[in-house]
């Protein structure tokens, strides 16, 4: 949208739109790791913006994207401003765009054509820029990129990451080498699986994954996660690492740091532009993933006199990779079913070879998607990949044809319950909880979980290997197994104390915490909090139910406080499902809840609150928060202004640094048994 056509007043208002859309896409991805539009898409509105802003140079915004880095960080961790600012890279689109960059450079430094400009080219890694200082030999601040300016404090999570070196030998005094924090293809999907089978967040794509990694707040976390690291440049340097970026480069690699094995120097942009082609190839079989290559001008003398212009330099560029897209069949529109009650579309393709790799199938995304397409089976359509593993559609080709349309189902294809979606919300979900077979290993691992019935004896593996053996499809069959004594001790790993300690686990249980049941059945939006809330309110599990089904069910349900209309009608869609009230009377007939005792004091402590820190020695975290509520406290999980009291315990760190600046008094363990024993 540029060019005589566009009038000065139609160009000023779309680079308004431009600024704000494009702004709010950098603060998705560089801030948030949860992007919405393709690499290619977002090419594209950059595009769209630079040439807008060469036909009206006097329209040029303060809040440019051409002028922006990133994004600001908005997080938690601690802000970092980088000595030398971390830029972006202009991008290539074509041969032409990166020989018209070499000719560009040429009029820049007056180089003859006789004078040959060479290049080095290397991948484009799809992951998280990161800058690692080193003072003496010694790591000593990691930080993100963010704006370019000021990134965020990383240094305790990049410590876990095993291809960075904590120690040199050899390097300059100061040393700020720059890369990109990667996860593998083949980590990135071993990792979904494990966040899957845990219930947890799944990622998007490599990227997602690698940038949530590195920027948690807990390093534990961080490293449980495969992270990698690959050098692409430096920033503040006490001496010179070489004359050109090829010595420089090995210098970095003969002082520990990896490097990506397609880095090549090459003697002039035709050399340049057919590594490119070579690593387009290679593509689809490398371990990650990549979205184009960059150049650089080699010699670091040139570099230095061409600077930068704007957010990038004059020395370098990225020439990306067209988006991957192929023509083909959608043969059939499968519906799975998560192991959260999701219903995710699943396209069976006709298969096609796309980038050096045959797709059969590709996600919908939901049922929203479907109908934005027009998607039904056996429409012709496009597909891509832009960089991500799963492949997308992303046109419809056949949308005018005539066709029976696609109907998505209202009832789970697995258990026959209602499949619903919350107001405001895409996601269709089954309601069918406690009789799911899709749902049946995540809902029985919750139940018996810590926070719920706390039964010691049942893992992950206890639960499968019972599923498996046909002994339990719901929650009311852990109480029976009693009836599988002599079976189960015939079974490997099995002993008579073993099965004697997990039956009188269960048997313990009965007659149980009600809120701590209620919190175990998984109905969606009741937390152990709320499942209290709730019980206080009403007192048994029944009441509840007759609540929930009550002509003013609702508005009975939305008078506790701290219940609203989300949690109303989640309670309404569990107690509606027949299956759900035929296997909830089964399994209160069996565990025996009790009615609900508050066991809140009024104390000095009531109101208050009080945060836990540290490896508490004496007690579990969850036994401290119990504590805390029994004398009417509320037990919080960060330090604010408003904390009465922290109570830390060895190798507290943040949550103990704030409360000293804040002034917030802070106890040890012994002390908080004082308080508890005398209240």
């Amino acid at each position: 949208m540029a060019g005589p056509q566009v009038s000065e007043a139609e160009a000023a208002n779309r680079l308004m739109r431009l600024a704000r859309e494009i702004a709010r896409h950098n603060r998705l991805y560089h801030d948030r790791d949860t992007p919405e539009v393709s690499d290619a898409e977002y090419d594209a509105l950059v595009r769209e913006n630079a040439a807008l802003e060469a036909a009206f140079p006097q329209l040029v915004r303060a809040d440019s994207p051409s002028r922006q880095v990133g994004a600001a960080p908005s997080g938690p961790l601690a802000k970092v401003t980088h000595a030398r600012p971390m830029l972006s890279l202009e991008n290539a689109f074509s041969a032409e765009d990166v020989l018209e960059f070499v000719r560009r450079v040429r009029r820049f430094l007056s180089v003859p054509e006789t004078e040959a400009v060479a290049l080095t080219a290397e991948p484009k890694i799809d992951g998280l820029s990161c800058s690692l200082q080193y003072e003496d030999g010694h790591l000593v601040l990691a930080a993100t990129r963010g704006d370019g300016a000021i990134g965020e404090d990383v240094t305790p999570n990049v410590r876990t990451i095993a291809d960075i070196p904590q120690t040199l030998v050899g390097a300059p005094q100061v040393l700020e080498v720059r890369g990109e924090v990667f996860m593998s293809k083949a980590d990135f999907a071993a990792l979904n699986e494990r966040q899957e089978a845990s219930g947890g967040k799944l990622f998007a794509n490599p990227r997602n994954a690698a940038a949530g990694s590195l920027r948690q707040k807990d390093p534990a976390i961080t490293r449980e996660r495969p992270l990698r690291f690959l050098l692409h440049g430096w920033g503040e340097l006490s001496e010179p690492l070489g004359a050109t970026q090829t010595e420089a480069v090995d210098c970095l690699v003969k002082l520990g740091f990896p490097l990506a094995k397609l880095f090549r120097r090459c003697a002039d942009a035709d050399e340049a532009l057919a590594h490119y082609a070579a690593i387009e190839h290679a593509r689809a079989d490398l371990p990650f993933d990549i979205d184009g290559v960059v150049y650089k001008v080699d010699r670091l003398d040139w570099q230095e006199r061409l600077g930068s212009v704007g957010r990038a330099p004059r020395w370098a560029i990225a020439h990306k990779f067209p988006a991957e897209k192929a023509e083909t069949t959608l043969e059939r529109i499968e519906i799975q079913v998560g192991r959260t009650g999701k219903l995710t579309p699943v396209g069976r393709l006709r298969p096609v070879g796309v980038g050096g790799v045959i797709v059969a199938n590709v996600t919908l995304h939901n049922r929203d998607e479907i109908a934005r397409l027009g998607l039904r089976e056996g429409d012709r359509v496009r597909i891509q990949r832009a960089g991500d593993v799963i492949p997308q559609v992303v046109e419809n080709l056949t949308r005018g044809e005539r066709r029976d349309p696609f109907v998505f189902p209202d009832h789970c294809p697995q258990c026959g319950s209602e499949a619903v979606a919350e107001e405001g919300e895409v996601d269709v979900r089954c309601t069918g909880g406690l009789i799911c077979p899709a749902q049946r290993i995540e809902r029985l691992k919750h139940f018996v979980s810590r926070g719920a019935m706390d039964i010691d004896g049942l893992g992950e593996k206890t639960i499968e290997e019972f599923v498996a053996l046909g002994w339990l499809h719901g929650p009311a069959d852990i109480f029976r197994l009693g009836q599988h004594r002599a079976d189960l001790l015939g079974r490997e790993g099995w002993k008579e104390k073993s099965v004697e300690n997990l039956l009188a686990a269960i048997e313990a249980r009965k007659g149980f915490d009600p809120a701590r049941f209620l919190f175990g059945l998984g109905i969606r939006h009741i937390g152990i909090v709320t499942a209290r809330d709730l019980m206080k309110a009403f007192g048994t599990i029944e009441a509840l139910k007759t609540a929930a089904l009550g002509e003013d069910g609702m508005a009975e349900l939305a008078c506790v406080e701290g219940i609203g209309p989300v949690v109303a009608e989640a309670l309404r869609d569990f107690f509606h499902e027949p299956h759900n009230r035929e296997q909830l009377a089964e399994l209160v007939g069996l565990a025996r809840p009790a009615a609900f005792v508050s066991q809140t004091r009024v104390t000095e402590w009531s109101g208050k609150t009080v945060v836990f820190t540290g490896s508490l020695q004496t007690m579990s975290r969850e036994e401290a928060k119990a504590q805390a509520e029994k004398l009417g406290a509320r037990s919080a999980g960060s330090v604010s202004a408003k904390t009465d009291l922290v109570v830390a315990g060895p190798g507290a760190g943040s949550k103990l640094k704030k409360a000293e600046e804040l002034g917030i008094r802070v106890i040890g363990e012994e002390e908080w048994a004082r308080i508890v024993a005398d209240a």
